[in-house]
């Protein structure tokens, strides 16, 4: 039996009819079995078969399971952002609809990690064949040694404390680094073994057409990781180097002038522009460090108005 008073299993799904069914019967035997009060967190993104109408009708079976809609289909990133806050279990399990995770397996398998201490609990795919192995091999090396993340599968299914998921800001398609997020934040990390099943129903969405976007995405949040609170080191740190260049360059011509060598005007000219592009260097870090010190200030008032509202909730 779970320590937990309530379980949040969030499932994004877009066009996955025919898996629905069987997902949502394994969840509730899930629940079953490990005697906790569990929901179901359900989010349609854009689906175009009958994913919505076959999910819509599960209701009055599983009455726990509450369904939200996209229109079109915004991206797994956005399916969280309206799934998440929407979890009110005390630990939240996402899970993907295609049934290549067991939840009958996975689920216990996550929670009893979460009860050893963990606040992120990470599944390692074993026995994977999909044709997304080497482009998930790639983008999980790259992000472990540009951050230090020792996970071996960054994107596979997880477990998440309630206060976890509240505190980390997803965008973009951010939701593939959310493990590096929480770990940037001081949040414990821990990973279990879990296998993989190939689909039955549907087409996987993903492959090495994200490459690309995945590797700028990574580079994004290690810049906003490493530079956010104090951007003066990146910006400071860059017109300090130019303006060293564009000062040595014009003590090189004050000594090759003074050496009646002659005059360099287009050097000159070149010295005095990296002059200005040093300084203008020094005037993007100093507005960056105002916007920084504002969302500071935005966070605080934001996070003292939580505290007020659990207080009245209280």
């Amino acid at each position: 039996m779970s320590d937990h008073s309530k379980i949040s299993v969030f499932i994004p799904a877009r066009n996955e009819a025919g898996n629905i069914t069987p997902l949502f019967e394994k969840i509730a035997r899930v629940f079953d079995m490990m005697q906790v009060a569990g929901e179901i967190i359900f989010v349609d993104d854009g689906s175009t078969d009958a994913t919505w109408s076959e999910a819509s009708a599960l209701t009055v079976r599983f009455p726990f399971a509450r369904l939200f809609r996209h229109r079109k289909s915004l991206g797994l990133t956005e399916a969280m952002r309206t799934g998440f806050p929407r979890c009110c279990g005390d630990v939240v399990v996402f899970l993907p609809a295609d049934l290549e995770s067991d939840p009958e397996e996975d689920i216990p398998k996550l929670v009893a990690k979460i009860d050893e201490g963990f606040d992120v609990v990470s599944g390692w795919r074993q026995g994977r064949r999909d044709g997304k192995v080497l482009a998930s091999a790639i983008a999980n090396v790259v992000s472990r040694r540009l951050f230090g993340l020792r996970v071996h599968d960054m994107n596979w299914i997880k477990a998440f404390r309630r206060d976890v998921l509240d505190n980390i800001h997803l965008r973009s398609d951010w939701h593939r680094y959310i493990l590096i997020l929480a770990a940037a934040q001081g949040y414990s990390i821990g990973e279990v073994p879990v296998n993989f099943y190939p689909r039955t129903q549907g087409r996987t969405h993903y492959g090495f057409g994200r490459l690309p976007v995945s590797f700028l995405d990574v580079l994004s949040v290690w810049f906003l990781l490493t530079f956010s609170p104090k951007p003066m080191l990146f910006f400071g740190g860059i017109g300090l180097g130019i303006v060293g260049v564009s000062l040595a360059t014009f003590v090189a011509l004050a000594i090759v002038y003074l050496l009646d060598l002659g005059q360099r005007r287009p050097i000159f000219d070149f010295a005095g522009v990296l002059l200005l592009v040093g300084v203008l260097f020094f005037v993007v870090g100093f507005l960056a460090e105002l916007i920084v010190s504002q969302n500071e200030r935005v966070e605080d008032l934001e996070a003292r108005l939580r505290d007020v509202e659990s207080h009245d909730e209280k």
